[in-house]
């Protein structure tokens, strides 16, 4: 008598191997038989006739330190398929922490990830001091799928260095010491490994730059041998400037997480995209990388699987949001009130004519209203079933020329209609996704880059795994798609192995019973949505699937059609390096 068995249904294994039909069973939250016909009854029985199954979902780069410590579910990644998340990312984190200096890294949060403060402030738990002490809160805790966590680099430097190490000065030997000591306690404790920062785009609310951010070789690879010392695991990096133009400053970064690689023996995975000023410098970045790898470092490029920058509109950001009539009405009445106010031609009138107010540093992002009028031609209606590849006559500035039209009015009609602008500022300079194919398919990359859990006004990059099942593998037109089985390797088996999560990722005997069973000719991808349901009241954008007919955590069904079934088999993964 098994727990559960699937049956019937055409199994894609991970391991990139033929998509089979078969039978698949669970006993005890771990797959004991994977055959074109498993003899034996069960207590549950799924028919997968006419369905996909694959492994359940590794997304390894998310945001939800905070959030895991209130809420159980970990949306928007339960709802595509995610059985495994992986928070701590970009450097940034909650331990450790001094008592009393909470508020420096609620600060830092804010300012780079872009999570209300009054949300974090409002739910997250503070139970500890230390990352193993963070990690035993974790612990105590469960939740639709598994969470794992990096040891962050900012909090790291604060703790150990202080106001030096928020000024971003040297670290010295004995801080690079006393650093160690800590990071060689994480591994243990079962940390992924560590992260670090070295965006210039990464700052708090002041407009301080993330400590760690200039860190010098010494420090960087102080901290990765003692990574190695502790056991090994994963240095997650984010170079300077990875979302610019500059060749020898990203192909220097590349040349110094070699170094580092090298020197010490640890695998370093970086975010690599396309730049909208340099569309092929991407590819320099991976000549060197294979360059580097066959001369002994171990980098692995993080990719995304669709465009980037932000989902614009009234419930997020937008190009109007300085202008005096428009904030007043943001921030008088919800949505619906303001969205009834815009389409009345005396307000569309007053706003398009009003200057700019100054901006103001904490407000996030309003700096990007000044750089709008440049950017017209990356802005995209987004639509309804949202189209992440659309073509340039269906831009702001498209429409806008064939309709011989003013942009900002365009926009501003588009924004009263409530429906959301997708700002395609990276992996889209060239007006397709044909340069993804090689960055998805590549030896060297890995999938990751989905943010869940941050920004959470303005992206739901969470959704990725849905996207790249009904985008790669299924819909897109315009060119080149990607085997299904390429797809379900990379987002299962391949972000699995890269954060040392060797027992999941592949449909296989003796494997976790993480499962998904998938409507795959009906698996939708709907339009974002905005809800005000963080704690203090604080918006965050979902965007909703349909197709998942199940997702199985530990041989736990947690999702069936689609619905929470609030079953909570997840547990934190202490990584066993």
């Amino acid at each position: 008598m098994f727990d559960l068995k699937i049956i019937g249904g055409t199994i894609v294994d991970g391991t990139g191997a033929t998509r089979f039909i078969g039978d698949v069973a669970v006993q005890d939250g771990i797959i004991v038989a994977v055959a074109e016909h498993v003899d034996g009854d069960a207590t549950e029985v799924i028919d997968a006739r006419g369905v996909i199954v694959t492994p359940g979902f590794v997304d390894i780069h998310t945001h939800y330190d905070g959030q895991a410590t209130w809420d159980p579910v970990l949306d928007p990644s339960a709802s595509h398929g995610v059985t495994t998340v992986v928070a701590g990312n970009c450097g940034v984190g909650f331990a450790p922490v001094r008592p009393g200096e909470e508020q420096r890294l609620v600060e830092l949060m804010e300012g780079v990830e872009d999570i209300p403060g009054t949300a974090l402030h409002e739910g997250i738990q503070w139970e500890w001091e230390t990352f193993p002490e963070y990690l035993d809160a974790l612990g105590r805790r469960e939740y639709s799928m598994d969470i794992a966590a990096f040891l962050p680099h900012a909090p790291l430097r604060l703790y150990v260095m202080g106001d030096r190490g928020e000024r971003n000065e040297d670290a010295t030997a004995e801080d690079i010491a006393a650093m160690a000591v800590h990071v060689r306690a994480a591994v243990a404790a079962g940390a992924v490994g560590l992260s670090t920062s070295r965006s210039l785009n990464h700052k708090t609310l002041d407009g301080v730059l993330v400590p760690g951010t200039f860190a010098s070789f010494d420090e960087l690879s102080g901290l990765a041998q003692a990574l190695i010392d502790g056991g090994g695991g994963l240095f997650e990096v984010v170079p300077t400037g990875e979302t610019g133009d500059d060749e020898a400053l990203i192909l220097g970064e590349v040349e110094l997480m070699s170094d580092v690689s090298k020197a010490t023996g640890v695998e370093i995975s970086f975010l690599m995209i396309q730049s909208t000023g340099a569309p092929d410098l991407w590819r320099a970045q991976l000549a060197l990388v294979e360059q580097a790898n066959s001369a002994g470092a171990r980098l692995v490029p993080q990719v995304a699987a669709r465009p980037g920058g932000m989902l614009l509109g009234v419930a997020s950001y937008h190009g109007l949001m300085r202008r005096p009539t428009m904030r007043r009405l943001e921030e008088s009445m919800p949505i619906e009130d303001v969205l009834v106010e815009m389409r009345k031609p005396e307000v569309k009138a007053a706003i398009l004519a009003e200057t700019d107010l100054p901006p103001d540093p904490r407000r996030q992002f309003e700096g990007m209203t000044e750089r709008s009028q440049y950017m017209f031609g990356l802005m995209f209606p987004l639509g309804d079933p949202p189209e992440y590849e659309p073509t340039a006559d269906k831009s702001i500035a498209g429409i806008a020329a064939a309709t011989a039209s003013d942009p900002w009015e365009v926009l501003y009609d588009h924004l009263a209609t409530g429906q959301y602008i997708l700002g395609a500022f990276t992996n889209y300079s060239q007006g397709s996704q044909d340069h993804l194919v090689t960055m998805i398919d590549h030896a060297d990359t890995v999938i990751g880059l989905s943010d869940g859990g941050a920004h959470v006004k303005m992206i739901c990059d969470a959704s990725m795994p849905t996207y790249l099942l009904t985008h790669w593998a299924r819909d897109r037109s315009r060119c080149e798609r990607l085997p299904i089985e390429t797809v379900i390797r990379k987002q299962c088996a391949g972000t699995a192995a890269v954060v040392g999560l060797t027992d999941r990722g592949t449909i296989e005997v003796g494997k976790k019973a993480d499962l998904n069973v998938i409507d795959f000719d009906g698996l939708q991808l709907h339009v974002p949505r905005a809800v005000d349901d963080l704690p203090a009241g604080g918006r965050r954008v979902l965007q909703d699937a349909t197709g998942y007919v199940a997702t199985i955590v530990s041989g736990v069904v947690t999702r069936r059609n689609d619905r929470d079934t609030g079953e909570r088999p997840g547990r934190l993964v202490r990584v066993v390096h």
